[in-house]
């Protein structure tokens, strides 16, 4: 079976960025992932930086999740936090880049936004290859081999959070996703192959 949309979640460090813009080379799908926080920053007329506070926010707050699925059950936008509003502006950019035809989205909960669309296919990447993640981590993001596994705590934590307060649940647990994919024993080039033939 072919599918319209790819959703990646990722875990910090396991290449899955690059797996996402590797697979959309080769296609010829679009990829969406900052492009989304760009959209929101501009429809907002709001720093990027200030849309990740935004995010960041969210994540520590379970009052937060408890005030914002009520607000979305009752349909009342305008009484959301602003954490609240720019999360439903990037569910919405999500829907919006989604209407323009097959693509591949990157975080953002984009498998909330498309939960009613057909042909939607929910991957999770993860590394099992520690000495990997820690270079690739060094390698491309420039960082301190004494801050690696903070910085990764750190992200992995925001990551974790964020889909939490946006959707009850819990970002690793497996039967949210259709596919897991192990970057520290495929590779970057294998887990892109065992996309692709999942695209139109």
């Amino acid at each position: 079976m072919k599918f319209r949309y790819i959703t990646i979640e990722r875990e910090y460090g396991s290449g899955g960025t690059k797996i996402a813009r590797k697979l959309s080379e080769v296609t010829g799908v679009p990829c969406y992932g900052h492009e989304i926080l760009d959209a929101v920053a501009k429809k907002r007329g709001i720093p990027e930086d200030r849309v990740n506070q935004y995010e960041e926010k969210a994540t520590g707050s379970l009052l937060y999740t408890m005030f914002l699925m009520s607000r979305m059950q009752t349909g009342e936008p305008d009484m959301l936090t602003e954490e609240g509003k720019v999360f439903l502006d990037e569910q919405l950019e999500i829907r919006r880049l989604a209407m323009e035809g097959p693509a591949i989205f990157l975080g953002h909960c984009a498998s909330e936004a498309l939960r009613d669309q057909k042909g939607v296919i929910k991957v999770f990447i993860r590394s099992g290859n520690e000495s990997a993640v820690r270079k690739r981590i060094a390698e491309d993001y420039g960082i301190k081999d004494s801050e690696i596994d903070s910085t990764r705590r750190y992200y992995n934590k925001k990551r974790a959070g964020y889909y939490r307060a946006n959707t009850g649940d819990d970002w690793k647990k497996m039967e949210n996703y259709d596919v897991i994919l192990d970057s520290g024993m495929l590779g970057i080039d294998g887990c892109v192959s065992a996309l692709k033939g999942l695209l139109e």
